[in-house]
C-alpha cells in the first residue's frame, strides 16, 4: 500500500520542444492545478485495483510536520500547465551506533501522465537535490515500492542513488469485531517524557532515528504511546525510577485522519460483494472473530504504528497485545481502514505483528545518495552508504508515509 513514489513511466503525448521550468509551490497560485495534475496521477495500471490518495485540499500536508521542508512544481508550456510536483523535507537522525546526520527526505514524486518520459522527473529530483543541498543536508532518501520499476529506474540509473534498506510494512485490516488483548496483560499510556526517554534509550543504535522524537510524540496526530506488561509487574513498576519491568513492550499510534484518505479503485463489483458480505456478518456474529475485509472502496484513514520494540521473555505476546490494542482503537475510530507497522527485515518484532500477507510487502525498497562529500571524512566517520548496519532495527518516522 505505499503511496509514496509514483510510477512514471507512460508514453507521452506531447512533444519535447518546449521548456520545462521548476519553482516552489505556491499555494494561492497552485493549488488548484496541483489537485487537478494529482487526480489523473494514479497508483497502479489500468484494469488493476488502484490505491489513490485524497490530500484533503492540501497539497503539502505530507511534509508539513517537518520543521524545515518545500514542495517544487514544474510547468510545462507557455500555458505554465502544472505536469508535475515533488516534495521533500531535511531532519537529523541517527545514521548508527548513536552518532546524528543530518538527512534529506524526498516523497509525493508525480508527473502526469500525458508529459512523462521528457526527462521531468528527473529534472524534479535535482532541483529538490539543489535545495536539501543548500540547506545543509549530507544524505537523501526516498522510498518506494520494491516492484515499481519505472522509479527505481529513475533515482539509481538516473539520479545515481543506491539501494539501501528493504524494511517491511506490515498492514492488518480493522475488523468489525474486537481482538482479544489476552489474559494477564496490562496497558498503560506514556506520558510523552516518559516515551521520549525510552526511545532514545532503545533506539540509540538504530538508523534513521529522529533527533526531534520529543516533536512527534507531542504532534496532534500522535494518539499516544503505549506500554504492555505482565500485570503482575504493575504495582512494582514505578516509571519515575527509571528501571523497566523485566518484560514489556512500547509501541505509538499515529492517526492520518487529518492528513490524507486512502481509497481502492478498480475493484470488480464480485470482489466487492465479498468484502461487504464478511463485514456484515462479522457485524452480526462478532463473538466468530471472522476475518473481515473494511469498506476501501470508500474514502478510509490508517494508523501507522511506530517506535516498536519488546524486552524480555514475555514480549512477543505483549507486542501481540499492543496490536490488537491498537487495532481496536481503529475499530472504535470510524473510517479507520487498517492498521500498518513498518520495521526492519531482522527486527525481531516482524516476526510477531499480526498482519495479512496479501496487503503487506516484504520489501518496501529506500534508496539513498551522497550529497555532501567529505563531511564523514573531516569527522573520521566512514561512508554510511557502506557501513554494515549497527543494528537490525530501523526507526520509521510516521511523518514520512
Amino acid at each position: 500500500m505505499s503511496v509514496k513514489i509514483a510510477a512514471v513511466n507512460s508514453a507521452p503525448t506531447v512533444g519535447v520542444g518546449v521548456g520545462v521550468v521548476v519553482r516552489e509551490y505556491d499555494e494561492e497560485e497552485d493549488k488548484v492545478g496541483v489537485e487537478e495534475m494529482e487526480r489523473r496521477c494514479e497508483i497502479g495500471e489500468g484494469g488493476k485495483p488502484s490505491l489513490v490518495a485524497d490530500l484533503l485540499g492540501d497539497p503539502i500536508c505530507r511534509v508539513r510536520h517537518f520543521p524545515s521542508h518545500i514542495m517544487l512544481v514544474a510547468e510545462y508550456g507557455n500555458g505554465r500547465e502544472i505536469v508535475g510536483v515533488i516534495r521533500g523535507c531535511i531532519k537529523t537522525v541517527t545514521r548508527g551506533n548513536s552518532l546524528y546526520v543530518k538527512l534529506a527526505y524526498i516523497l509525493g514524486l508525480r508527473v502526469a501522465p500525458s508529459h512523462r518520459r521528457l526527462g521531468i522527473g528527473k529534472k524534479l529530483v535535482q532541483k529538490l537535490e539543489e535545495w536539501c543541498k543548500k540547506n545543509g543536508a549530507e544524505y537523501v532518501y526516498m522510498a518506494t515500492d520494491c516492484t515499481n520499476e519505472a522509479s527505481i529506474n529513475l533515482f539509481t540509473r538516473k539520479c545515481e542513488y543506491t539501494k539501501f534498506r528493504t524494511p517491511t510494512m506490515l498492514v492488518q485490516p480493522v475488523h468489525a469485531h474486537y481482538k482479544s488483548l489476552g489474559s494477564g496483560i496490562a496497558i498503560v499510556q506514556l506520558n510523552p517524557k516518559l516515551a521520549e526517554t525510552l526511545y532514545r534509550r532503545a533506539f540509540a543504535n538504530s538508523e534513521f532515528f529522529p533527533k526531534d522524537i520529543d516533536k512527534i510524540l507531542s504532534n496532534k496526530l500522535n494518539l499516544g504511546t503505549f506500554m504492555a506488561l505482565p500485570k503482575k509487574f504493575l504495582p512494582k513498576w514505578d516509571p519515575k525510577t527509571g528501571i523497566l519491568p523485566p518484560s514489556f513492550a512500547i509501541m505509538s499510534v499515529w492517526s492520518t485522519k487529518q492528513l490524507f484518505r486512502l481509497q481502492v479503485k478498480g475493484v470488480s463489483m464480485l470482489t466487492y460483494a465479498c468484502c461487504m458480505a464478511s463485514r456484515v456478518l462479522d457485524a452480526w456474529m462478532p463473538w466468530m472473530m471472522l476475518p473481515s475485509f473494511p469498506d476501501v472502496l470508500r474514502k478510509f484513514w490508517v494508523y501507522f504504528l511506530y517506535g516498536l520494540h519488546m524486552e524480555g521473555k514475555n514480549g512477543p505476546r505483549l507486542m501481540k497485545s499492543l496490536c490488537a490494542f491498537a487495532h481496536n482503537m481503529g475499530r472504535d475510530d470510524d473510517g479507520c481502514g487498517a492498521v500498518v507497522a513498518e520495521v526492519g527485515r531482522r527486527d525481531p518484532v516482524r516476526e510477531v505483528i499480526p498482519h495479512w500477507r496479501k496487503l503487506s510487502m516484504s520489501e518496501d525498497l529506500w534508496c539513498i545518495k551522497k550529497l555532501n562529500y567529505g563531511s564523514d571524512e573531516k569527522c573520521g566517520l566512514s561512508d554510511w552508504l557502506n557501513s554494515r548496519p549497527s543494528s537490525p532495527l530501523i526507526f520509521v518516522d510516521p511523518r514520512d508515509i
